[in-house]
């Protein structure tokens, strides 16, 4: 009885999390995985504090932002984009964190932006995830093996006809636009998996 409640105990007390939280040092290189090379420099990358906080782990000097990846996902998820997208990114998480799933963060993001409260993403800039499996990284050294990362070029508004884009792939790392019409209008391209 007395080990059966220690290990309760035990698991009771366990981290959901899939990993710890890597070290500042590790956020900060993985997260830099998803930027363009020559921009990881200068890059500003926000991650998570030792209690999972989201924080700013470095400030920059150019016009990149990366974000760690967040604790407890089945998944590795990095990402990079320009600072235009810095206001329609920290709403999402304002809204998330206020509990909205991703329908009602599009309709309020949606509604926010065409009443001109919500200043979207420049036209043409850029954000990339890069994804692995978690047993592809190694927390101690921030190498990461078998990662793709997809990119997003931001086209507010833009449809199928204003572009000449098809609304959905036509082939492994082909252009396609996401959400046309909207906000959230994006190319989306996917590069093909090995």
């Amino acid at each position: 009885m007395k080990n059966l409640l220690a290990l309760i105990l035990l698991i009771l007390s366990t981290p959901l999390f899939a990993q710890e939280i890597p070290s500042k040092e590790i956020q900060i290189k993985t997260a830099l995985l998803a930027a363009p090379e020559d921009q990881r420099e200068g890059a500003k990358v926000y991650g998570y504090s030792s209690s999972g906080e989201f924080i700013t782990l470095r400030e920059g000097t150019n016009q990149i932002i990366c974000i760690a990846d967040e604790p407890g996902n089945s998944g590795f998820s990095v990402a990079s984009y320009h600072v235009s997208a810095e206001p329609f990114m920290a709403r999402g998480r304002e809204l998330k964190k206020e509990g909205m799933g991703f329908q009602e963060i599009f309709d309020t993001r949606e509604a926010e932006a065409k009443a001109g409260k919500l200043k979207l993403p420049d036209t043409g800039s850029l954000l990339n995830v890069m994804n692995a499996k978690l047993e592809d990284v190694n927390w101690t050294t921030g190498e990461v093996k078998n990662a793709y990362t997809r990119s997003v070029v931001y086209i507010p508004w833009a449809t199928s006809e204003s572009t000449g884009l098809p609304t959905g792939p036509a082939g492994p790392g082909l252009p396609w636009i996401m959400d046309p019409g909207t906000h959230r209008a994006h190319i989306m391209i996917t590069p093909a998996k090995d």
